[in-house]
């Protein structure tokens, strides 16, 4: 893979005019001026954001009709119905959403699709079916934007539908009574990029409001926000910052039953953006791969102890499923890939009986891998169903969009797409899809790193690094710092994990670092003890034993040119 080092350019009057202002190191100064965090009411939200700091919810599209409505159904008993979906962020939306209205005398039901029986969204089948108990009001979550036909359907049917959802609208909007969704044309709210748990919080910010409620009503759901906010991987910038930081303290000391046993059972001693990302998330969307989806929510809704307990052992035994299906596609496709020589600008796989829930997963590892597109159908029978992910620079969904003719269904982004296809039709659109990449020439392509600050070891302290916690969370948009250190000499180094992964100490003199270089264990035959290297990679704190040292997380290593 190529990878290409690139440096932000260091402006040393406005660090030391920041870090003077604020009291802190010059050291973060400089990574506030790479974020582009530079005027001073940017910087004291974004190291320290309040409550006051979220923006009007009545400046989101359709949000005083949407609340004039509820607050009508509540008043008048009715049939509510929360349409969710199967991951994360469509489970803390209906969580949220249900917890609220149960508390002004609702008791909405919900539906929450299967993900291998009916897919993301709408669908005709489940509408009829809600239909039929009765709902009079339906609103969805985290899903709804794309479902014109489905919402005419329901009208038909005698349901009125509010829409709240934060993907990117078609050419044509369904005919809802109400449409939530900060991306349509028609919006005037500052900030378009909430996940779907944040466009209901903004939703229950709003009722608090029109029903004069204390602002702790809709507060206190910061701690599920926050999960799915987090889980969604929008950007954690702007709103979605404030509901990360604020949601992140909720967390530690969360009243949701269901949440503080899946800390529990993670093993993480305290709950930030890592603890969210691979300890939370994965058990919970683990439910929606394996079509278990139900059992996240009530999970999330229950108070019965025992119940939570057994559901978080459920939740843990989905996950190891999901890590056993997605080891054992990962090394078939592998062997896929080494069979057949692969020399495409794009790998295109197929196998009968691939679990369509992880596909997506082994997608992600395929194209980290190998630095290229990559596309992975489970086939049942004549049907293929699977998922794709993408590099920077190479749009994805275009390059399927131009042979849409030879698939079933498709969706998705520049970076991930979701499809369906014939068995018939796989080769043909497997050489479709090639041929049209070949023009990109993906193999120029480099991997961009950028470097926040060229540093030594002797400028690295604890405190320094204990002070970029005020960054966090970390996460799409705001990643972690990238330092780069020069000629560090090769103190040790091996591969640990059957030569999966590199443990390596550097030195500069009597200073000396400890370094971890994950899937990168194939360098450690590449040096020498005593070579000079250059590397790059984040800061961490080790605590081993009560002792906390410094740890650099690699991202790459060269040999020092000079």
């Amino acid at each position: 893979m190529n990878k290409s080092w690139q440096y932000y350019e260091a402006n040393y009057e406005q660090v030391e005019e920041i870090s003077k202002k604020f009291n802190i190191s010059k050291l973060l100064a400089q990574i506030l001026i790479n974020k582009q965090i530079i005027k001073e009411e940017e910087i004291s939200i974004f190291l320290n954001p309040n409550r006051n700091n979220f923006y009007d919810p009545f400046l989101m599209p359709d949000m005083e009709k949407a609340t004039n409505r509820i607050i009508e159904a509540i008043k008048n008993k009715e049939n509510i119905l929360i349409y969710g979906d199967y991951d994360v962020d469509g489970i803390t939306s209906t969580t949220v959403l249900k917890k609220f209205l149960e508390e002004r005398g609702i008791n909405p039901k919900y539906h929450i699709p299967n993900r291998l029986k009916e897919g993301y969204g709408l669908n005709k089948q489940a509408i009829e079916e809600i239909a039929k108990n009765g709902t009079q009001l339906m609103i969805t979550v985290d899903c709804g934007i794309s479902g014109v036909e489905e919402t005419e359907f329901a009208k038909s049917l005698g349901i009125e539908t509010i829409i709240t959802d934060h993907h990117e609208p078609g050419d044509i909007l369904p005919n809802a009574l109400a449409i939530i969704d900060a991306k349509i044309k028609e919006n005037k709210y500052p900030f378009n990029q909430l996940a779907g748990v944040g466009v209901v919080f903004k939703l229950i910010q709003a009722l608090s409001i029109k029903l004069g409620l204390d602002e702790k009503e809709y507060l206190k759901y910061l701690d599920l926000v926050c999960l799915g906010t987090i889980s969604d991987i929008v950007p954690l910038i702007d709103e979605n910052r404030v509901i990360a930081k604020l949601g992140l303290k909720l967390v530690n000391v969360t009243k949701n039953l269901g949440l503080k046993t899946l800390l529990n059972l993670s093993g993480y001693k305290t709950a930030d953006s890592n603890t969210i990302s691979f300890g939370i998330a994965p058990r919970i969307n683990a439910c929606g791969r394996m079509g278990f989806e139900n059992k996240a929510l009530q999970l999330l809704l229950s108070n019965d102890r025992q119940e939570v307990l057994k559901l978080a052992e459920d939740l843990n035994e989905y996950n190891k499923q999901r890590q056993d299906k997605e080891k054992e596609i990962l090394e078939q496709a592998i062997k896929q890939i080494e069979d057949n020589g692969e020399d495409n600008p794009a790998i295109i796989l197929g196998a009968n009986n691939w679990h369509h829930g992880v596909t997506g997963i082994v997608s992600s590892k395929i194209t980290e891998m190998y630095f290229k597109p990559s596309i992975l159908i489970g086939f049942e029978g004549d049907i293929g169903k699977g998922s794709g992910r993408s590099i920077q620079g190479i749009d994805l969904h275009e390059a399927i969009l131009r042979c849409s003719n030879k698939l079933e269904k498709f969706g998705g982004h520049s970076m991930a797409i979701g499809l369906t296809v014939r068995k018939e039709n796989f080769d043909e659109f497997k050489k479709e899809v090639n041929e049209y990449l070949k023009t990109k020439n993906i193999s120029e392509i480099k991997q961009i790193i950028m470097i926040d600050v060229i540093t030594n070891l002797k400028d690295i302290n604890l405190q320094a690094v204990e002070e970029l916690k005020l960054l966090e969370p970390f996460g799409e948009v705001n990643r972690m710092p990238i330092f780069c250190f020069r000629n560090l000499k090769v103190d040790s180094i091996r591969a640990l994990t059957e030569g999966k992964h590199l443990k390596i100490n550097l030195r500069d003199d009597n200073m000396l670092i400890s370094a971890i270089g994950f899937n990168m264990g194939e360098k450690a035959g590449e040096y020498r003890l005593g070579d000079k290297v250059d590397v790059i990679g984040s800061l961490e704190i080790n605590d081993y034993n009560g002792m906390k040292s410094i740890q650099l997380n690699l991202k790459d290593i060269m040999k020092s040119l000079f």
